[in-house]
């Protein structure tokens, strides 16, 4: 069995070295809080987790966010080579499980810049292609990676969140988007919302068609805000706030539809540069890939059907919309 490591107990412990703390500026849509900092001569940032403070984090249900579990389970310490996550300690206060503390090495100038434009096709290619590397690494196995269950991620976008978001009073952006495009969704495209819209409420037809094929450990955020080059060729991988038990063609699906608008490809061609890389790596696709390809591709409007509700019914929409009515049969 791998090695466990344990979150340290002691935030006060994980911070006691740290100085010339700076409040970071980020990107970020969860509500978590960053700092720049050194410990020496070397630059770190910290970020904060806290449940009562991040929606995204009771969404997923994790006590002080999964990646406190990751850690506790060695899991990140057995990512393949050709990832580099830049956690080197984790904190959670002992008295409250619901906050943590991430130190992580300062990589924030290799991270893929938010400008909005294509990403290079190199970098796609290395992406998917490490992604799929991930997905290998843990192909079917018997290893405890159940950390954020399937309903979970399927329900972290979904129009209940929002309305427990907005029952707590929560400002967040995020849920109030997702609070306004589920309804959209159904004059937009309403074939589409037909499929979807009980699924989000009621994922479990969904998940138990995904169960039937092959299984891996999921990132369940592969989005361009969370990732970058290393200066060594490796990706970064960053918010490991939805990982757990999952199919692999669920974390391409995700990564399709929320970085629609950077691909250096058409979908399909994505699609197909990632199977080429599975079976690099050892994973034989023959027999379920079309079945699960098809499910995972529903699953994604499961999880962004708002967010494509936002934009009126383009191209965008309607290829998603036709993606989740071949689907419908699998169900």
């Amino acid at each position: 069995m791998p090695e466990v490591r344990r979150a340290v107990t002691s935030l006060e412990e994980l911070l006691a070295e740290v100085t010339d703390r700076v409040p970071l500026d980020s990107n970020g849509k969860s509500g978590a809080l960053l700092e720049r900092c050194r410990i020496g001569d070397r630059r770190y940032v910290v970020k904060h987790l806290a449940d009562d403070g991040d929606w995204s984090l009771r969404a997923a249900g994790v006590p002080g966010g999964a990646v406190v579990e990751l850690w506790r389970r060695g899991i990140l310490d057995d990512l393949p080579s050709c990832l580099l996550q830049p956690i080197v300690a984790i904190g959670q206060d002992p008295g409250d499980p619901g906050v943590s503390v991430l130190l992580m090495d300062d990589v924030g100038e290799h991270l893929v810049p938010d400008t909005g434009e294509v990403l290079p096709l190199g970098q796609q290619e290395q992406f998917l292609d490490h992604m799929a590397a991930l997905h290998a690494a843990f192909w079917e196995t018997g290893r405890d990676i159940d950390v954020v269950t399937p309903e979970r991620r399927y329900t972290e976008l979904s129009p209940q969140m929002a309305e427990a978001e907005a029952a707590l009073g929560s400002t967040h952006l995020v849920p109030q988007l997702v609070a306004k495009g589920w309804p959209l969704l159904a004059e937009v495209a309403p074939a589409a919302a037909a499929v979807v819209v009980p699924l989000v409420r009621e994922p479990g037809p969904l998940v138990a068609a995904l169960a039937g094929t092959p299984q891996t450990f999921v990132h369940g955020n592969w989005k361009l805000d969370n990732l970058g080059t290393a200066p060594d060729g490796r990706t970064i991988v960053l918010d490991w706030e939805l990982p757990g038990r999952g199919v692999g063609l669920s974390d391409v699906a995700w990564y399709l539809a929320i970085n629609c608008r950077r691909l250096a490809t058409s979908k399909e061609d994505a699609i197909a540069g990632y199977r080429d890389a599975l079976e690099r790596y050892g994973v034989s696709t023959d027999g379920g890939w079309q079945r699960q390809l098809d499910l995972a591709l529903l699953g994604a409007l499961v999880q962004f059907g708002w967010e494509k509700a936002l934009g009126g019914y383009d191209d965008e929409l309607a290829w998603w919309e036709d993606r989740a009515l071949r689907a419908v049969p699998l169900l």
